[in-house]
């Protein structure tokens, strides 16, 4: 005992850095960019490029001007680019994504000091504005060159408009339908979060009961709950958003607790709100809550007593 050495923590390290952990999210991620290319064609490729070249650039930029340490070789700025891009549309104007990635690092990220730092997802929070400032464009869809359908409404359009024809169960799986260039295809979505859970990136409980909470709740209301899960951009939230370090609880409590708010926040906006899609807005929301779900879920260190 004599030979007992203490230090301030870390006590255990791990092999895992920013670099490798934003490597795996972009390797997830390879699936929903070749289904959004086979599915939109290569527009959908420069997009993703675009706002993927434009958040590293503004990131090394910003960081060489406040002459802070840079950080674009650890891959994050890359990652919040290409997830802001899938949450797009693919008609989508180029200098309109690039204020996109634009808005997501240097106001949302940089702003408030950097990874790490931030209060909010910061591509959640670009698609926000965007949608806001460029309600047209963000909310115009193309139809995949290999689509039946006619129309280029989403299915929760078509939902909640109480008009037109949805598409088959299997087209919805596959990404046969309008939408965002990265959130239609589930089958991609859903190789890229096995992917994550088996690296161990990400847990189970952040996406289950986000998806979970929107399939019961829809159930019990009558609302479709099948194409509820599958519409929309639930799979990209709940898998590559709401997963966020930064922004979400560390506790597995937790991750239920925001998981759930989540899916009650999309599915009241869904069926009650004026806008028929709510991911996006419920994973802001819960980001703002996160603070407080992180205290309230806290656990005691070994050996701690009550403050």
């Amino acid at each position: 005992m004599n030979n007992m050495i203490v230090s301030v923590n870390p006590h255990i390290y791990a092999k895992d850095t920013t670099q490798t952990i934003m490597r795996d999210v972009l390797i997830a991620l390879f699936p929903a960019v070749i289904a959004s290319i086979v599915l939109f064609g290569v527009k959908a490729l420069l997009v993703e490029v675009v706002c993927v070249a434009v958040a590293m650039g503004c990131e090394w930029v910003f960081e060489k001007i406040t002459k802070k340490p840079c950080t674009v070789m650890d891959l994050s700025a890359a990652v919040t680019g290409l997830i802001l891009a899938l949450n797009l549309p693919v008609d989508i104007h180029l200098w309109q994504a690039a204020f996109g990635s634009f808005v997501a690092i240097i106001v949302v990220k940089q702003f408030f000091g950097g990874i790490g730092q931030n209060f909010a997802n910061p591509a959640i929070t670009a698609r926000v504005i965007m949608l806001v400032a460029f309600s047209g464009a963000m909310t115009t869809w193309a139809v995949p060159a290999f689509a039946d359908a006619t129309s280029a409404a989403t299915p929760l359009a078509v939902i909640a408009g109480g008009e037109g024809q949805l598409p088959s169960l299997m087209q919805m799986f596959l990404g046969a339908r309008g939408g965002s260039m990265g959130e239609t295809s589930c089958l991609a979505l859903l190789l890229g979060g096995a992917y994550l859970i088996y690296r161990r990136v990400i847990s189970w409980h952040t996406p289950v009961a986000f998806i979970g909470t929107v399939l019961v709740l829809t159930a019990l209301l009558g609302q479709q709950p099948l194409y509820q899960v599958m519409a929309g951009g639930l799979f990209l939230g709940a898998i590559f958003m709401a997963t966020d370090y930064t922004t979400s609880p560390p506790t597995p409590a937790g991750k239920l607790i925001f998981g759930v708010g989540c899916g009650l926040i999309t599915v009241l906006i869904r069926v009650w709100g004026n806008y028929p899609e709510g991911v996006s807005f419920s994973i802001l929301l819960m980001n703002i809550l996160n603070p407080y779900i992180c205290d309230w879920t806290r656990t005691k260190p070994f050996g701690g007593v009550q403050a």
